[in-house]
């Protein structure tokens, strides 16, 4: 099948469509900056725009930045608060005039990677890191997602979120080396691998690409995998989501 799918992230909102029985993007990927502020009236806007530059006509998958349960946000995440309770597809389709199957971004991008990327045919425990604006996750077991695991918001040492100490907007705010930061980074991986004993890692986000610049500050004994679909991942991961539901 070839379906639309769309990642919306803390940056950019970014869209394709996808072979989904090879996971190949077969229309150019195209992304508009996310608005500022990011209300859900002026994403949804950003989305229609983006729709509008596809003719396609089907149900679109959409990776989203929040906790998901049946289409509807039931957290914020790090966009702006009015997301909070939104029902997230019924607001899409009521603007662009088609159908929107919503999930947790971590959560499809880890579902690419299982599917055909680096997670294929891992046994055990899988954790997919998102290296975004914060630090999204998907869990998986024995190939099986357990959604809405959000392992970016475990307290850090300030008791903040830790995602606002080792995610990547942490690093720019804070103008960091890749390596100081790879070492914050690290410290967020040895805490999850203590908590949840996972078999494996798989890295993506926009970090993941930059990986070399800060594998020598990684410690934590466990196989690290870089996502193989990248930056990518979270469209293609949205697009096998509306295979599946249809």
């Amino acid at each position: 099948m070839e379906i639309l799918g769309i990642d919306i992230g803390g940056s950019g909102v970014k869209g394709a469509i996808v072979n989904t029985r090879t996971g190949e993007l077969v229309s150019e990927r195209l992304r508009i900056p996310t608005p500022q502020p990011s209300t859900p009236k002026n994403i949804a806007k950003t989305v229609k725009k983006l729709v509008n530059q596809f003719d396609y006509k089907g149900t679109v998958g959409c990776s989203f930045p929040t906790v998901i349960i049946n289409g509807k946000a039931t957290t914020s995440g790090n966009i702006d608060e009015l997301w909070l309770n939104t029902q997230v597809d019924k607001l899409f389709k009521k603007k662009t005039g088609l159908p929107f199957i919503v999930y947790n971004d971590a959560d499809l991008a880890g579902m690419a990677e299982m599917r055909m990327g680096a997670g294929k045919g891992l046994k055990g425990m899988v954790i997919m890191v998102t290296i975004g604006t914060g630090l999204g996750t998907g869990i998986f077991y024995n190939g099986r997602l357990v959604p809405n695991i959000e392992l970016g918001r475990v307290l850090g040492k300030d008791g903040q979120p830790i995602e606002f100490y080792a995610g990547d907007k942490a690093r720019k705010e804070n103008k960091l080396s890749w390596e100081d930061w790879g070492k914050r980074f690290d410290f967020f991986l040895n805490h999850i691998n203590r908590v949840f004993s996972p078999n494996y890692f798989i890295l993506g986000g926009g970090a993941s690409k930059k990986f070399d610049l800060y594998k020598n500050q990684i410690t934590v004994d466990l196989p690290i995998k870089i996502a193989h679909f990248k930056n990518n991942a979270g469209i293609i991961g949205a697009a096998m989501a509306v295979e599946e539901e249809l």
